[in-house]
């Protein structure tokens, strides 16, 4: 499995012969002119995890990718011209390889804020991409994007979300919103169980996992 980071949140898997980008949003870039595209996978409606400005341009040259998202998130992009299939928790989706949908909701950013739609995805039975939860999947995960900074999550919490999962690899990702993330991605190397790497993956770096 080759996964690439299109920085945030933004991470393309390829598994199989199948392209499968995940959250392609306003924080990211690199990603536009991706080609051979079969699956975008948007976890939430936040425009750091969905650009539809820019996804729409990305899909006309990738006719033969399939949209999915929570419902919540699918009903905007629906309204925008986007046809998107909703994802549910537990579903099975076709995208060339197997893919699984966990979790409903985001995580709380502040109680006055009202709490939307966040699912997850995981890829293959390999690859979770949590979204902005702490949504700790029912099977083993082998390689999870861990994310790293965000008004609704502490670098304590990262961690505790990141033993909870106990993945055989941790990549670090929506580190947008810090300044040095560095920091805490030593902190995660420091207090991950035994047994878990972090592999910092750079903007168009692909890595093999």
């Amino acid at each position: 499995m080759r996964l690439t980071k299109y920085e945030h949140a933004c991470v393309l898997v390829e598994d199989d012969g199948v392209r499968i980008l995940i959250d392609p949003g306003t924080y990211s870039s690199g990603f536009e002119a991706l080609t051979g595209l079969d699956a975008v996978l948007i976890t939430h409606q936040h425009a750091d995890h969905v650009d539809a400005d820019r996804l729409g341009p990305l899909l006309a040259g990738n006719p033969h990718a399939r949209v999915y998202a929570d419902d919540a998130t699918a009903a905007i992009l629906r309204e925008k011209g986007l046809e998107t299939a909703v994802a549910s928790e537990g579903e099975q989706i076709s995208a060339g390889v197997d893919v699984t949908v966990y979790g409903v909701n985001h995580a709380v950013i502040h109680p006055d804020i009202p709490i939307i739609p966040n699912v997850g995805y995981l890829i293959n039975g390999r690859f979770f991409h949590p979204g902005d939860a702490f949504t700790v999947p029912d099977v083993p995960v082998d390689v999870i994007g861990l994310p790293t900074g965000a008004p609704w999550l502490k670098l304590s919490e990262a961690v505790e979300y990141l033993r909870a999962v106990a993945p055989r690899v941790a990549v670090p990702i929506h580190e947008a919103g810090l300044t040095r993330p560095a920091m805490h991605y030593q902190m995660f190397d420091q207090l991950a169980l035994s047994g878990t790497s972090v592999q910092v993956v750079e903007p168009g770096d692909p890595i093999e996992v």
